[in-house]
């Protein structure tokens, strides 16, 4: 039976939080070193794939303290949900990381590259959101930098598969590829999922 603890554990939840968004940093770094290198970088798979099992792990950590835990920081539904949308950004990244791979891809696009960029500040932005969840300080410059990143990162995927449209003869090349620009366009949107999120914990907290 699990123990519930009646003592508010807010360090220790403050301190999953940050790592599990430091992780999803790391992970998209990792990801941005791929592009660059592939195809080349076959440590850096094993790299990202170590991160998404770390993603994972951390989850359940915060998940289980949640469970032990009788009196939290804040409402217990946002708590859930900020952990899995972080881990959200790690599997995406994780899965475009896999497609590369595995869709017998020989040269990384230009745009695709910019897409990863754009999922590493974005990352970036979200760790200095989450470490002002800790004091529920104002986080809207954070918020906002992210929402833009979010729309940079849209208008490049729509522009990668609109090229890849109307300059790639070979069918399935298109689709291996619209596959790989939309699942980096998926990391970019946990981003701007987790964002709302933290923004939603925030507002209520004030």
């Amino acid at each position: 039976m699990a123990r519930l603890s009646l003592v508010p554990q807010k360090r220790e939840f403050f301190v999953l939080y940050s790592r599990a968004a430091q992780n999803a940093v790391e992970i998209a770094r990792r990801l941005v070193e791929l592009l660059n290198e592939f195809p080349g970088g076959e440590g850096l798979l094993r790299d990202i794939k170590e991160l998404e099992h770390e993603g994972d792990r951390l989850t359940r950590e915060l998940v289980d303290l949640l469970n032990r835990t009788f009196v939290t920081p804040f409402d217990r539904d946002d708590m859930y949900e900020l952990a899995s949308a972080l881990d959200d950004i790690c599997d995406h990244s994780d899965e475009a990381a896999g497609n590369i791979a595995g869709y017998g891809v020989t040269e990384i696009r230009p745009s695709a590259k910019q897409q990863g960029e754009v999922i590493l500040r974005a990352t970036e932005k979200l760790s200095e959101a989450v470490e002002r969840v800790d004091g529920f300080k104002d986080a809207d410059r954070q918020l906002h930098e992210l929402r833009e990143l979010e729309d940079e990162g849209d208008r490049l995927n729509r522009e990668a598969v609109s090229n890849l449209f109307r300059t790639e003869p070979d069918a399935i090349v298109i689709i291996r590829w619209k596959d790989i620009h939309e699942q980096l366009e998926e990391a970019v949107d946990a981003c701007e999922n987790a964002a709302d999120v933290l923004e939603a914990i925030l507002v209520k907290n004030r």
